[in-house]
């Protein structure tokens, strides 16, 4: 359990790492006129997020959740290459990159990286990091309320994106 609890604490520095890159990239975009879409759902979806890890914690804990080699091992690896793609994402981006949902006037839809093949493959990154993690460890209600609740976020928060990059064309 102490290497789970090492993870879940790695991928929360993670996630921090994540709030000063976007941070950053906030402050570049609003001085280059940069607006926000859809606040409206960021504050659930930060809430569901630290609900995921506190969760990832303390289902394994209070429900006595084992690890099982044939299941942990290959999510360990789905949570790893989530977060593979979700760096490729965010430095394909660069300072376009955001946590929240904001568009530069006169910037171009960045078409390089995964955005290749993929139109939102940082969201793909997020629904296997939500699934996999939690299974490392046996939480499956963890991983079946995350799936249901970020499904539903994400329904709303890529109708917000997509309307808000039609609006470069």
């Amino acid at each position: 359990m102490t290497w789970y609890l090492t993870l879940i604490a790695a991928v929360a520095v993670e996630r921090l790492v994540e709030l000063v890159v976007s941070k950053r990239n906030l402050a570049w975009s609003l001085a280059r006129g940069g607006t926000e879409y859809g606040f409206g759902h960021y504050p659930f979806m930060v809430v569901l997020h630290i609900g995921l890890l506190v969760a990832c914690v303390l289902e394994p804990l209070l429900l006595d959740r084992p690890f099982i080699p044939a299941l942990g091992w290959p999510m360990l690896t789905a949570v790893l290459a989530a977060q593979g793609l979700r760096w490729w994402c965010i430095g394909t981006l660069g300072p376009q990159w955001n946590t929240r949902v904001i568009v530069i006037p006169g910037a171009s839809r960045v078409v390089a990286g995964p955005y290749r093949w993929l139109p939102h493959p940082n969201y793909v990154a997020v629904v296997i990091e939500g699934f996999a993690l939690p299974l490392v460890h046996t939480a499956w209600l963890t991983a079946t309320v995350f799936t249901v609740l970020n499904a539903l976020l994400l329904r709303t928060r890529l109708r917000v994106e997509n309307a808000a990059l039609a609006s470069l064309s």
